[in-house]
């Protein structure tokens, strides 16, 4: 937490501009890579709140018009306030925060200035740990009453989970029961009050990241862990959760790597809203209110790591990222792919010195990820649709959006820091027009996006280190049919999935697909408004979109998507009951009990289940033999199981990733009911 805190201080690197390779030369070379770009395969849509930051109230520069200005070239379309852990100590009434530095001129109203001046939406963090509904349901009714500044986003508190109710304790947090009941207690009482001054705002509650410290965790005392106790006490009364995200890693391939684990991080954190939400937990949202890079924040690593977190978060439905900071200061000087590299955690230049010596570029000066969301706000625009795109080259990663004028942006990394890619690029449902696309790109070390038209629209060779972004016209404009709305599941089971949709007017019929990797498997068709799919695998998860065909053939755009599990067969000779009997974060101890729900005895056994993740392993067992290949584990016991009898065998897990439950077991090549 230290290595976040503002300091103050000033120096200048000089920064040059490599030249972007040639891509004259893309046709004729063999190509390094296949990217493909399924416009078919729909994700998220782009929301107005997607490239965010944080400012912070020890920070001299908040609201001034520099700042202001450059995060709005930059496309920043919300800023966090006032800061971090600062939220739970600061009074906005007397702007004040007891234990810790608040810089003069950086009071909400000046906030408030910066961020209309950047053409920006606030989210705001109310005072949880000092505070009181009162405090903060006077800072709605000023915020949106009095002043008329619309704020709709809230934060109950910061990092709550930090109070000290696991063993370690960096948040302030003044209440009596520390625990995620007690926050959980309060946070109503806050939505309640804060309500009751705006019932136009949304309210939203910290949870902790899956697969991150504490999450998973039971402390003593409580009945679940946290996410399970808040939202199953404050679901109901809030409008979004809240994450926090910073991935370990010291190279560049590590910290690309774990943004691989984003879509089952969203899904798994989605499953236990699903769960614990209560009624209607499909309205509350997923805000990744602050994120950073582990490795290279001021260069060229840290501007990939930003360019594919934001990304992947967007694609999977996250609706606002905030980059942890604006500003931050120094940390320790370094050279990373031969740029100077302060681990500074702010986008901008604090401008400060080391006590070695050296000290970093003028105040304000953008840094690397900085530029990296400049390509990002060129790339994704709110209300464009992302697709699926993928490479076949891990050195190469590949997104793309559709745009409502019909244009397709593809955003294109290169994270080999030493050669150039070569790269083919495939459409599936699109048809780019000839000629040259607008292309927008970022090398290594440079001091700002590069813009040109050339190429074309099927080849390139991506620059080392480089973020490279294609804006690309059709072939053909056509008038398309609506594209259906989000789809729902009505009922699944082990091997069949309804899923329905809202009507599209016009006479049209409608295609379900399938998402695989980046290519789409036609379900099948329907002029109805309901699919029943049948022949799935139990304990699978599918990604679907229903896409909407008139009379003359043109296909509408994709559906939002919609991610189902199939679960285990209602009736079975045998059932498996999966328990979690404890956790610490990184692995857990497992119970894993199987009962003869049958009429004959079954002899010596055999139990397999697939992780969902290859990030899962077992690390030994008990009570039977144990053994894992890939994802698949075997169970090998010895003994009868009497009809009516359960036996019980147990197991040492690790995880390095989102630790999402098996949901089909296999005994003795019977599928069993999980219970």
């Amino acid at each position: 937490m230290a290595s976040r805190r503002l300091l103050l201080v000033t120096v200048l690197v000089a920064a040059c501009l490599p030249a972007v390779a040639s891509t004259a030369a893309a046709g004729r070379q063999a190509a390094d890579a296949t990217v493909v770009v399924n416009a078919k395969a729909g994700l998220a849509t782009v929301p107005d709140t997607a490239l965010g930051v944080n400012h912070a109230i020890w920070d001299s520069q908040l609201g001034t018009p520099a700042v202001a200005d450059l995060l709005g070239d930059a496309g920043v379309r919300m800023m966090r306030y006032p800061g971090g852990s600062y939220g739970d100590i600061y009074h906005w009434k007397d702007h004040t925060a007891p234990g810790g530095y608040v810089a003069p001129n950086t009071d909400f109203d000046t906030f408030m200035t910066g961020v209309r001046r950047a053409q920006a939406q606030p989210i705001v963090i109310a005072n949880y740990g000092t505070g009181t509904p009162q405090e903060a349901a006077e800072w709605v009714r000023y915020a949106n009453v009095t002043k008329g500044y619309g704020v709709k986003y809230w934060e109950i508190g910061n990092e709550l989970y930090g109070n000290g109710h696991y063993g370690s304790g960096w948040e302030a947090d003044d209440h009596p029961d520390k625990s995620p009941a007690g926050y959980a207690r309060e946070t109503v009482a806050f939505a309640q009050a804060m309500k009751a001054a705006d019932p136009t705002i949304k309210v939203g509650a910290v949870l902790t990241t899956p697969a991150n410290w504490p999450d998973a965790i039971v402390a003593e005392g409580d009945a679940a862990s946290w996410n399970q106790t808040v939202l199953s006490i404050a679901g109901p009364h809030v409008d979004f959760v809240i994450v926090h995200w910073y991935p370990s890693g010291s190279t560049t391939a590590q910290t690309l790597a774990a943004t691989d684990q984003i879509a089952d991080m969203t899904y798994l954190l989605r499953q236990q809203i699903t769960r614990y939400a209560g009624p209607d937990p499909g309205r509350l949202g997923i805000a990744m209110t602050e994120l950073n890079s582990s490795y290279g924040r001021n260069t060229q690593p840290g501007a990939l790591f930003a360019a594919e977190a934001y990304t992947s978060l967007l694609e999977n439905g996250v609706f606002t990222v905030d980059w942890w900071n604006t500003h931050n200061g120094p940390g320790r000087a370094s050279t990373v792919a031969g740029q100077p590299d302060f681990d500074d955690f702010g986008l901008l230049s604090s401008g400060g010195c080391l006590p070695d010596g050296a000290c970093e570029p003028p105040l304000n000066t953008p840094f690397a990820p900085y530029h990296a969301l400049k390509v990002l706000s060129l790339f994704a625009r709110p209300g464009d649709q992302l697709v699926r795109a993928g490479s076949d080259d891990a050195s190469v990663r590949a997104h793309a959006v559709r745009r409502p004028n019909g244009d397709l942006a593809v955003l294109l990394l290169n994270a080999d820091q030493d050669n150039p890619r070569t790269v083919t690029i495939d459409y599936a449902g699109y048809t780019p027009a000839a000629g040259a696309p607008t292309v927008h790109t970022l090398t290594n070390g440079a001091t700002g996006v590069v813009t040109s038209a050339d190429g074309t629209a099927t080849s390139r060779t991506l620059p080392p280190f480089s973020l490279t972004t294609l804006v690309l016209h059709p072939a053909a404009t056509a008038q398309l049919p609506a594209a259906p709305g989000r789809p729902a599941l009505s009922s699944v089971t082990d091997r069949t999935a309804t899923i329905t949709w809202p009507a599209v007017p016009g006479g049209v019929k409608y295609e379900v697909h399938r998402q695989v990797g980046t290519t789409s498997e036609q379900w099948g068709e329907t002029t109805g408004t309901s699919f029943t799919v049948p022949n799935l695998r139990p304990g699978t998860r599918y990604t679907v979109n229903v896409l909407a065909r008139d009379g003359s053939g043109a296909l509408s755009w994709a559906s939002p998507p919609l991610t189902l599990t199939t679960g285990s067969p209602a009736t079975s000779t045998c059932s498996v009951r999966l328990g979690n009997v404890s956790d610490w974060s990184s692995g857990f101890v497992g119970s894993v009990d199987i009962t003869n729900t049958g009429t004959r005895a079954i002899a010596d056994w055999t139990l397999t289940f697939t992780w969902p993740t290859a990030l899962q392993q077992v690390s030994s067992g008990w009570n039977a033999t144990w053994s894992q290949a890939g994802s698949t584990v075997t169970v090998v016991g010895t003994g009868r199981i009497e009809p009516g009898a359960t036996v019980g065998t147990g197991f040492v897990g690790s995880y390095t990733g989102p630790n999402i439950p098996p949901t089909a077991f296999t005994l003795n090549g019977t599928l069993c009911r999980t219970t």
